[in-house]
């Protein structure tokens, strides 16, 4: 299949500004592989899917405040710097993006504060907008790193534009009237699975999880286990060639703990249900999974790239957001569940008026 092929009508409107009021409020549109069946339901009825012993993989991967404004020494041009990766902690060195890229050569200094408290030198190219900075401060170690994320900002993606209209207000209002909207971004731009820090961007779908909903998952005997991987941008970049076998994904970090292998490979002795929540965790247990259809602990890293046509060993439900046309996460759900299955599903709920994006709406796809 070719990038073409994933391509839909997506009207702006349907692109979610805001999260829902509370997480599992959200719309849920659950798919059925087996008979193209669907239904519309809300994200609290997602636990009467599941029985006893089944297996629901979350990512316990954590964002943080990965968006910095700098001025650019001399000229005081004011530069967006998002924060990628550390590569020295003890040198202070970071991979980052800039914008506008064109001003930013090797040997120019930002500054981060009116005080200079913090400020960095580009010491390499990376990509057309990548650079490496090494940053010059008095603070040491965690400290400086404290420091550095207290300048940031929630890294929301760049389809979330919020002009604050008296419209806009009027809808914020409606729904958060008791939090600012970055104390909300900074609240809700997280799972309640969120631990281990090393995401540029929030796995979209663990956002719809609340403690009750866990709680009557629990319940029901469903056994709740997370692995880490660390969102980056390279999972937003856009597919840019027709030719899907020539997308090359970055490389992201993923961390499969034993006591998750323990659980999926008896859930899948069993014969019981196991349910990737977001692209990332489908993603990382493909990664590990082995010849014998069981899947094996791992510390390292993936650039797996998920198109059809591919068979899937490991989870046979699936719980993801509405993506984007033509992105990689739209392209992997429909490569799991049918592209035609999905491409309804997706006609569906554009005449339904769910809602896209990282903030949007919800897709449960059942292989029963």
């Amino acid at each position: 299949m070719r990038l073409s092929d994933f391509k839909f009508k997506l009207p702006e409107e349907l692109i979610a500004q805001f999260p829902s009021r509370f997480r599992d409020e959200a719309r849920m549109l659950v798919l059925h592989t087996k008979t193209g069946a669907i239904e519309h339901k809300l994200v609290s009825d997602l636990a009467t899917y599941f029985d006893e012993g089944d297996v629901l993989v979350a990512n316990d991967t954590k964002v943080f405040p990965a968006r910095l404004y700098a001025k650019k020494e001399k000229t005081l041009a004011n530069i967006e710097v998002f924060l990628l990766r550390e590569l020295s902690h003890a040198n202070r060195y970071w991979d980052v993006l800039v914008d506008p890229a064109r001003k930013i050569r090797i040997g120019n200094k930002l500054f981060f504060d009116d005080d200079a408290t913090i400020f960095a030198e580009v010491i390499d190219n990376t990509t057309s907008r990548g650079r490496t900075l090494r940053f010059l401060t008095d603070y040491e170690g965690d400290d400086f790193v404290e420091h550095l994320y207290g300048m940031g900002i929630t890294p929301l993606p760049k389809y979330i534009v919020r002009p604050m209209t008296e419209q806009t207000y009027e809808e914020y209002e409606k729904v958060f009237s008791d939090l600012l909207v970055d104390d909300m971004d900074t609240e809700r731009y997280q799972t309640v699975f969120a631990d281990k820090i090393g995401a540029v961007a929030a796995p979209a779908a663990g956002m719809h999880f609340s403690k009750n909903l866990l709680k009557r998952l629990e319940i029901r005997g469903v056994e709740t286990k997370t692995l880490t991987s660390h969102v980056g941008l390279g999972n937003f970049k856009p597919v840019d060639v027709e030719d899907l076998t020539k997308h090359k994904v970055e490389s992201e970090q993923i961390i499969i703990p034993q006591s998750l292998v323990d659980a999926v490979n008896k859930a899948q002795e069993d014969n019981r249900t196991i349910c990737a929540v977001g692209t990332e965790v489908m993603r990382a247990l493909e990664h590990v999974v082995g010849t014998n259809g069981q899947i094996k602990a791992y510390d390292g890293w993936t650039n797996k790239f998920i198109y059809p046509p591919y068979n899937f060993t490991v989870a046979n439900a699936f719980f993801v957001n509405f993506y984007m046309p033509q992105s990689t996460q739209m392209i992997m759900v429909a490569t799991y569940g049918g592209y035609d299955n999905v491409m309804k599903a997706y006609k569906e709920a554009v005449k339904e008026g769910y809602r896209f994006g990282d903030y949007g709406d919800a897709m449960l796809i059942l292989n029963d």
